[in-house]
């Protein structure tokens, strides 16, 4: 998944356990200007193009109401049956509410005020 809605920063936020997956969906996003994508073995589940800042669509509420629709379903077909995935996500990148947060300098434990040693792995 991925998504440019991402608070404060808006930046581009991918998760995955798919290399390919996770470039696929950031490609697709930065081909369309922004948005939020679902993606699984290759194919596009679901994508809601927000061109404008990455933020907002440019389409009429009602084609995009069906997008976000799917955007929910696609979620589910990856196994989260959390409500609004996308919002829970978009908020794992807001560095000012507890406790751990992933920023531009890293991932963050904002409660102590600094950054969490990590060691990143390849997922085989």
């Amino acid at each position: 998944v991925a998504s440019t809605v991402a608070h404060d920063s808006h930046n581009l936020l991918v998760m995955g356990t798919s290399a390919e997956d996770m470039a696929l969906a950031a490609n697709e996003l930065a081909a369309c200007g922004g948005g939020m994508i679902v993606v699984l073995d290759g194919q596009v589940l679901a994508k809601v193009a927000m061109p404008i800042a990455g933020l907002l669509a440019d389409r009429p509420v009602e084609i995009v109401a069906e997008e976000v629709a799917a955007l929910e379903e696609a979620w589910k077909e990856l196994g989260c049956f959390i409500h609004a995935p996308f919002m829970t996500f978009s908020l794992i990148a807001l560095p000012v509410i507890p406790e751990i947060r992933i920023t531009n300098r890293g991932i963050a434990d904002v409660t102590e005020f600094k950054l969490i040693e990590t060691e990143i792995r390849a997922i085989q």
